[in-house]
């Protein structure tokens, strides 16, 4: 990703113009781990051998720079989930809204988030259906394998939900957890009045191209809103690592991209409507890092967010459930432990041995100052 920012980020900037979030990343992700960020130089104790190590960006749209943030999530998450299967569901959005959500996006961005989990909270609270109160776990996401600007919502449920009196837990339809297309239908109707709430507020504007949110929201209600639902996974490890594929990772990372060559990036995608075959696409460079800036999220938004029973403020229910359930979750291993330490956790190796006599560790020597930055 640097080596295209590098080649071809010039070119782009000279065409386009970039919001401050996105004019951070662009220059995260070009200076990530290069002398322009400094660093300290390694020495090995037993061999003498050198190496520069320098600093990451820690910029969370890098695709350098989320790999211990990520496995310590997960540790975290498995550490505190009540232990029960798990549904996974996907909220999405009709592509006629694209354009509304692009141009507002932190406003809209949080209204998918309340939509999503507001439809979920009343469809099991009908007794009909669940009759209690469910938990989530809810990541945003914006794109689509190929890049394209898609915004979404990934969220994974709890089988069951606790009574209104906090004394029983109810386990789900062993199938499903509420029907799908009752719950597709009050996601749009709430969904499309939040959007009107805000419009009306001025918290929001309409696309230049859109003369009438009424016209909209015709259009938004002749269509069938589909959220998709997987069948539960055995316990919440298997979700959870799931869902820690999108958590801390950006639009697209560095192992998909299979060549950068006369101007053009090739990178393979997931075909899903061809049974999740791939395939390899190739754009200009210049097209495939708007693309990617597409994607950089609004300052200070959070894209993972947690929903009644799993929300933090209700530590007390959580442990009720677990009462309930007759089950314990693991113990959190990797809280306040460093990147060094985790990363020997995680992949059985020492990070600080020497790659070349393989016997002694790499000690700090000197720092490496950084170098000024270029702007933008």
């Amino acid at each position: 990703m640097a080596q295209i920012f590098d080649r071809y980020g010039a070119q782009y900037l000279q065409r386009h113009h970039l919001c401050t979030e996105q004019r951070k990343a662009f220059h995260a992700i070009l200076n990530c781990r290069t002398a322009r960020l400094g660093g300290h130089l390694d020495q090995c104790e037993n061999c003498g051998y050198k190496r520069p190590a320098y600093n990451s960006c820690r910029n969370r749209h890098c695709p350098k720079c989320q790999y211990i943030k990520q496995v310590q999530w997960v540790d975290k998450l498995s550490g505190t989930l009540p232990p029960t299967k798990y549904f996974h569901m996907v909220f999405t959005i009709p592509s006629s809204l694209h354009k509304l959500f692009y141009i507002n996006q932190k406003v809209c961005y949080g209204l998918l988030f309340k939509a999503s989990a507001e439809a979920l909270k009343r469809t099991a609270a009908n007794p009909d259906f669940q009759g209690g109160e469910p938990g989530a776990v809810a990541l945003l996401h914006s794109w689509g394998q190929a890049l394209t600007y898609h915004p979404h919502i990934h969220m994974i449920v709890p089988a069951g939900v606790v009574s209104s009196d906090g004394a029983e837990w109810i386990p789900s339809n062993k199938a499903f957890f509420v029907p799908v297309k009752v719950l597709s239908r009050i996601f749009r109707a709430i969904l499309c009045r939040m959007i009107e709430e805000q419009l009306n507020t001025g918290s929001i504007m309409l696309p230049d191209d859109v003369e009438d949110y009424g016209n909209l929201k015709n259009k938004l209600y002749e269509k069938n809103w589909n959220v998709f639902a997987e069948k539960p996974k055995r316990g919440p490890n298997a979700v959870i690592r799931y869902l820690a594929r999108y958590t801390h990772r950006v639009a697209i990372s560095n192992s998909r991209i299979l060549s950068l060559e006369n101007g053009k990036v090739t990178f393979h995608w997931k075909d899903y409507r061809k049974g999740y075959h791939y395939q390899p696409i190739t754009l200009e460079a210049t097209e495939f890092i708007h693309r990617f800036l597409m994607h950089v999220l609004p300052c200070g938004f959070y894209k993972v967010r947690y929903y009644g029973l799993l929300a933090s403020v209700n530590q007390s229910k959580k442990e009720v459930c677990c009462q309930l359930i007759g089950s314990q979750p693991p113990p959190i291993l990797l809280k306040g432990l460093t990147a060094i330490e985790v990363l020997k956790i995680t992949t059985g190796n020492n990070p600080m041995e020497c790659p070349k006599c393989k016997n002694g560790n790499m000690v700090m020597k000197a720092l490496i100052e950084a170098k000024p930055l270029v702007p933008l």
